[in-house]
C-alpha cells in the first residue's frame, strides 16, 4: 500500500476508553439490553421452576432448593432488578414517542430516576415478599 499521508484523522478508540466520559443515555441504554438479557434467564427459571411443580416432587424439590439456595436468591432479586428496570425503561420509551423528554438535560435526569427508581422498586418488592 503507497504511503499516503494521513494527517491529524481522528481514530476510532474504544467506546469506555478514555477518549469518551461517562454517558447517562448510552449507560442506560446499554443496561436496558442487559435487563432484557436478564429478563430471559428470569423466565427461563420460571419455566423450569413450574415444570418441576407439573414434574414430581422430586423435581421440585431440586428447583426449590436451587432457586432458595443464596446464589439464587441473588440471581431472582436480580431478575426481580431488570424487570423493573426494563418496565421503567419501556414507559420512558413510551413517553419519548409522544416527542416529550427528548432534551438532553431531561433524558439524563430521566435515566438517573429510573436507574433509582428500579433500586427503590426492587428493594420494596423484596421487603413485601419477603415479610408477607
Amino acid at each position: 500500500m503507497p504511503d499516503i499521508p494521513r494527517g491529524n484523522r481522528p481514530l476510532s478508540p474504544f467506546m469506555l476508553g478514555s477518549a469518551y466520559r461517562f454517558q447517562w443515555t448510552s449507560a442506560t441504554s446499554i443496561l436496558n439490553r442487559i435487563t432484557g438479557m436478564g429478563l430471559m434467564v428470569g423466565a427461563v427459571l420460571v419455566v423450569w421452576w413450574l415444570m418441576a411443580l407439573a414434574t414430581g416432587p422430586r423435581a421440585f424439590a431440586l428447583a426449590d432448593g436451587v432457586l432458595r439456595s443464596p446464589l439464587g436468591i441473588v440471581v431472582l432479586v436480580g431478575c426481580l432488578w431488570a424487570m423493573w428496570y426494563h418496565l421503567l425503561g419501556g414507559i420512558r420509551h413510551l413517553v419519548w414517542s409522544t416527542g416529550r423528554a427528548l432534551e438532553i438535560h431531561t433524558a439524563i435526569r430521566f435515566g438517573q430516576a429510573i436507574v433509582a427508581l428500579s433500586v427503590v422498586l426492587t428493594v420494596l418488592t423484596v421487603l413485601v415478599l419477603w415479610w408477607r
